[in-house]
């Protein structure tokens, strides 16, 4: 049986790694240059060297049993470290916050810059169209992808989970990476509570991290939802101004800075682990199902897996 996952984040990495690990052929598909996603990470060129910093997801935690064992197998191979600053159950990836991810992608066939634009039910058979014009051709067909990007693809051929998947909607957070010559005087790495930053985070703190001084500022939902079709230059200015509010303390020179707007970055919770149809061989998986963070992500995908597994 092949199978095809839209999408190769956590979730769709995760679904891919157990799926493999019981000798499925497994490929994805993702619309991205690279692994990471929300947990990427980027570098810009300043005058003070190269910075380099995740733009996403800033740490995450851990509870669930399976997930915390996930977790110290990143830690004993170097990829994920702990994270003081941002609380006593807080993880980063090392070097970056790419790395785990980027290690579960290098184990799997994914099609990176690969665009679904519609998948079809043909007899036991789906087609996946690639925004291109190519297509490609699975038996077993899962979507890893945020709530709002499963269901225009998913529409036609399993109109009954779209409901399920609307009541999910993802939040967005406009975000700013801002480098400086010299390092901002606050004690704290990580701050909260402001009328219009979310969080901020002193991203040169984090364990393995090399290079200047760099902030990733991330507005408030609220916030973001408002601004959000605004142009780029005036959210990174308003974001500098913020973050001077919030620190009480004059800013030092910036040397750089680069912005991104996402669109799905807080997911919903739409009450589920997984969704499954066996008579479709359709699956869906993603944090949305269970709430957002990293660790909902690893359980959905794995959920899945572990589902499909036991019914084919």
């Amino acid at each position: 049986m092949r199978i095809g996952i839209i999408g190769a984040g956590i979730a769709g990495l995760a679904c891919a790694e157990v799926l493999q690990s019981k000798s499925y052929s497994v490929e994805l598909f993702d619309k991205g240059r690279g692994p990471g996603g929300r947990l990427a990470t980027r570098t810009m060129s300043t005058s003070n060297g190269e910075v380099s910093f995740d733009y996403g997801t800033q740490y995450f935690t851990a509870a669930d049993p399976a997930f915390l064992n996930k977790l110290n197998e990143w830690i004993s191979e170097g990829l994920v470290a702990p994270w003081p600053a941002a609380g006593v159950d807080a993880y980063v990836g090392t070097p970056a916050m790419s790395a785990p991810v980027s290690i579960m992608a290098a184990k799997q066939v994914v099609h990176w810059g690969t665009r679904v634009t519609d998948v079809v039910r043909r007899g036991r058979i789906w087609q996946l169209t690639f925004q291109d014009g190519r297509s490609s051709y699975v038996d077993l067909l899962i979507c890893a992808t945020a709530a709002e990007q499963a269901s225009p693809l998913i529409k036609s051929a399993a109109p009954r989970f779209l409901a399920r998947l609307h009541s999910a909607p993802s939040a967005p957070c406009l975000t700013v990476a801002i480098a400086f010559t010299e390092p901002v005087t606050v004690a704290q790495d990580v701050l909260w509570g402001h009328d219009v930053i979310w969080r901020a985070v002193r991203n040169n703190s984090k364990p393995g991290r090399r290079g200047p001084e760099c902030w990733v500022v991330q507005a408030g939902s609220e916030w973001s939802a408002v601004h959000a079709n605004a142009d780029g230059e005036w959210i990174s200015s308003a974001l500098q101004r913020a973050l001077s509010s919030l620190t009480g303390v004059p800013m030092p020179p910036v040397s750089g800075t680069k912005y991104h707007r996402w669109l799905y970055a807080h997911s919903g919770e739409e009450g589920s682990r997984t969704i499954f149809d066996p008579d479709l061989r359709l699956g869906l998986c993603g944090d949305w199902l269970i709430g957002p963070s990293v660790e909902s992500a690893w359980i959905s995908g794995t959920a899945l897996a572990n589902f499909i597994v036991q019914r084919h």
